[in-house]
């Protein structure tokens, strides 16, 4: 039998041929399906999606104009914010490059106006608002003022409101009587319209370089020494009426890094904070 075939390949030169190319053919497809199992696994880099950013928290700024006011819309347009301002004289008389970043709307809290055009939108309000005088006018500009605000907040649906209020002095309290009693009115209501989203800021002297028409007042050099002494003199700041006279002066950036933290983090606590409060807060570096 093997005889036979042996016989009839090679009488058949072509049957020869075509056996051959066919076992050759398939030795390679075998060598090449091998080499493919014996090759690294090779993982391509997925393509980059631009994704478009969350969407831009709006934050109104109430007396954005004012010393404290214009250190807060610069630190949260520094946080990319979207910032508004609303005051009685309107747009800042500042030229600083900021201002041109910030939506400036004129109106009087006193007034009953709704301002539903500075508030539409608004997602977080720091109210700056407050002033001296007699004692009836500084009971509405710090007071009545606020209160109609955070009313108004509320009817918005604004989700947080920080008011920069104002520590206890002992006996000034007494004497700037109307300044006092409208702001812990203030207080008051916004711890009522926003017990969850309410941060009351109580800073004594604020310190920095204030800007009075083409004059800048270094007020740092005071205040800067007073609170590294002060900041350290806690318990003194507990004696019966003079004690509070021993609260440290705070650094304007301070009150407005902490003012906008409290607007924009979800997870600060809501309540009073302190002047102590407020420098430990600004030592905090935000997410």
């Amino acid at each position: 039998m093997r005889t036979l075939v042996s016989r009839l390949i090679h009488s058949n030169p072509s049957f020869s041929r075509l056996n051959v190319t066919a076992i050759s053919k398939n030795a390679r497809s075998f060598t090449n399906d091998s080499n493919k199992v014996d090759e690294p696994f090779k993982v391509e880099e997925a393509e980059t999606v631009n994704t478009p950013p969350p969407p831009t928290d709006k934050l109104l700024v109430l007396g954005g104009n004012g010393f404290v006011g214009s250190h807060i819309c610069r630190e949260a347009l520094d946080r990319g914010l979207s910032v508004a301002s609303l005051s009685r004289s309107g747009r800042s008389s500042l030229h600083d490059s900021w201002a041109a970043n910030v939506v400036w709307y004129k109106g009087n809290l006193l007034s009953g106006d709704p301002l539903k055009e500075a508030f539409n939108g608004v997602t977080a309000v720091i109210s700056c608002v407050g002033g001296f005088g007699s004692n009836s006018y500084m009971y509405k500009i710090n007071g009545t003022a606020n209160i109609n605000a955070i009313r108004a907040a509320a009817e918005q649906g604004v989700k947080r409101f920080v008011y920069i209020s104002a520590a206890d002095f002992g006996v000034v309290n007494f004497l700037l009587r109307g300044y006092y009693e409208g702001k812990r009115a203030a207080e008051t209501e916004l711890l009522t319209r926003f017990p969850y989203g309410g941060v009351i800021l109580r800073p004594g002297f604020i310190y920095g370089t204030r800007t009075v028409g083409s004059m800048k007042i270094p007020l740092g050099a005071i205040g800067s020494p007073m609170e590294m002494v002060l900041q350290h003199a806690k318990p003194l700041s507990q004696i019966p009426l003079v004690g509070p006279l021993m609260t440290p002066p705070v650094n304007v950036t301070n009150v407005a890094k902490v003012a906008v933290r409290a607007a924009t983090d979800p997870v600060f606590p809501p309540g009073i904070i302190d002047v102590y409060g407020i420098q430990r807060y600004s030592q905090h570096k935000s997410k």
